[in-house]
């Protein structure tokens, strides 16, 4: 552990509705942030599933994708690597945020919703 904290932004160019693609893009991004020796990599809103998804947060389906798609990512920062700071959808007492999400440790770490 040293005394100072490294972050990587990540300038992303999500498209909406790909969820496989999206998360692919954050994984690259993750692994050169790694690579860099960051202690945090930061995306944009709703890179998950893309801005703006629009009609597609009704979807239930499209709901779980994305809820999986984040599970795995978090899952993966039990590696030791960059924690991420991402957007994305996320549900909470049967209503869909737009939220910003802490991964660390292989969990959802923190959660913020936008108002």
């Amino acid at each position: 552990m040293t005394d100072q904290l490294t972050i990587a932004l990540a300038q992303l160019n999500p498209t909406v509705g790909d969820i496989d693609g999206n998360t692919a893009l954050v994984r690259e991004a993750r692994a050169r942030a790694a690579a860099m020796g960051a202690d945090l990599m930061v995306a944009s809103e709703l890179v998950i599933p893309g801005y703006p998804p629009e009609d597609l947060v009704l979807r239930p389906s499209f709901q779980e994708a994305v809820k999986a798609a984040v599970d795995a990512l978090a899952a993966e920062t039990a590696d030791g690597g960059p924690a991420l700071l991402i957007g994305s959808l996320w549900q909470e007492e049967g209503k869909c945020y737009n939220a910003a999400l802490l991964l660390d440790g292989g969990n959802v770490a923190a959660v913020r919703l936008k108002h």
